[in-house]
């Protein structure tokens, strides 16, 4: 950029404590938005329709319950404390099966 334009945009501290922009200082605010936003194509280059419907068809394949229950994401988007909670309960089963019955009131 130039000097000049670079002079145009910086802005002076009044300018910039000023509550509304005059109509000059909008011009030159929308001309700078037009400048730096590349313009939108608002017509869709294919149809998205038969892609959504392979989508709809992808994801109500069958699948096995322990499979997605036991998946790799469906296990990482467990938060650790649950896992510590599950080890506690688990432990805690192991070394006083007369626990059990409370565990199962509780939950």
């Amino acid at each position: 950029m130039t000097e000049q334009k670079k002079a145009d945009q910086e802005m002076t501290e009044p300018e910039m404590s000023k509550p509304e922009m005059n109509e000059p200082e909008q011009k030159k605010f929308a001309d700078l938005l037009k400048q730096s936003l590349p313009p939108t194509n608002w017509e869709l280059d294919r149809d998205l329709w038969p892609k959504m419907l392979q989508r709809l068809d992808h994801d109500a394949r069958p699948r096995k319950w322990f499979a997605v229950l036991f998946s790799p994401a469906a296990l990482a988007a467990v938060p650790w404390f649950d896992w510590a909670l599950l080890a506690v309960l688990i432990v805690g089963v192991c070394l006083s099966p007369r626990s059990i019955p409370v565990w199962l009131y509780h939950f």
